[in-house]
């Protein structure tokens, strides 16, 4: 455990002067103030795009051997972690194991907050070797101060079996930044109200955490252009708006595009089908031959 001088130290943890008042304001200024210290994560974000950019190819790659993604913290940086991978099935069509949101102190404290758990390394390492880890996982460890302990202890664990570590925080040269390979801090500095880092980190690490699952998922071939075409048809809008990416692929009316995507059965396999003027089970095994990966098929890219 850090001692109470380390963690006052920390940018997170200091009192803003800019809002200091904020209580004395009328609302509307107290609002245009809170929207200007928003407007500065963009920016501490657009610093560390290269360590982001790093971070999508090498889980990209490890995506490729069959690895996995895991998200791992404490209180509202658990939460937005266990969202972000939560979101990637709906979105892209992976299975839940692909992204994996763990939280100390389990599912319950995504409701119910449970700040104690955070404190046990031991808790940390024991909660993600449930998951039977291996050299071609990722494991992406989340806290604004950079030292939660239950993230240092899964993050030295996976760095022990040999999975790609990586670390997102708000402030520079922490612990955890130390023990992971790659280290994104986009550096948020002192919060709205003193110590709240649901506030601008946790904008922040949204940010970075949609980036990240989405950069992945271009990479891997998800995407087709600014298309979601590996996207579920589970409900009428999701079938709408299936529709409109086939009708935008392929330039095709939406009577055409409905009947399509019901004789295709996917986006994906609609749109080679209109493409390349082929039937079903001729789309199905170009797209197996590419690795579901339309843009190649279609030779968008090399």
């Amino acid at each position: 455990m850090e001692t109470r001088t380390n963690l006052a130290n920390l940018a997170t943890e200091a009192r803003n002067p800019r809002t200091e008042h904020i209580d004395e304001l009328p609302t509307l200024e107290m609002l245009h103030l809170i929207n200007e210290e928003d407007a500065s994560v963009a920016t501490a974000i657009a610093a560390v795009l290269p360590h982001i950019a790093q971070a999508i190819d090498a889980i990209a790659h490890r995506f490729e051997a069959g690895g996995r993604l895991f998200y791992i913290g404490a209180g509202t940086s658990g939460r937005l972690g266990v969202l972000d991978a939560s979101e990637c099935p709906p979105t892209f069509s992976v299975p839940p194991t692909l992204f994996q949101g763990i939280i100390a102190g389990g599912d319950s404290a995504l409701r119910k907050s449970s700040e104690q758990s955070e404190d046990s390394p031991e808790q940390g390492a024991a909660d993600l070797a449930a998951h039977a880890l291996t050299a071609n996982d990722t494991v992406l460890g989340i806290a604004a101060s950079g030292r939660t302990p239950y993230v240092l202890g899964a993050l030295t664990l996976a760095r022990q079996l040999g999975a790609l570590t990586i670390s997102l925080t708000c402030v520079p040269n922490s612990a955890m930044a130390e023990v992971a390979e790659i280290s994104i801090a986009p550096i948020t500095g002192p919060e709205i109200l003193t110590g709240s880092t649901r506030m601008k980190a946790g904008t922040a690490t949204k940010l970075v955490l949609n980036m990240i699952s989405t950069g992945v998922m271009i990479r891997t071939g998800a995407v087709y252009g600014n298309l979601m075409v590996n996207m579920q048809t589970s409900n009428v809008k999701l079938v709408d708006r299936a529709q409109r990416i086939i009708m935008a692929a392929t330039g095709i009316d939406q009577p055409t595009a409905t009947a399509l995507l019901e004789k295709a059965g996917t986006i994906k396999t609609a749109i080679v089908m209109q493409k390349l003027s082929i039937d079903r089970p001729a789309a199905e095994a170009k797209l197996k031959a590419h690795h579901g990966n339309l843009s190649a098929l279609l030779n968008r890219k090399p």
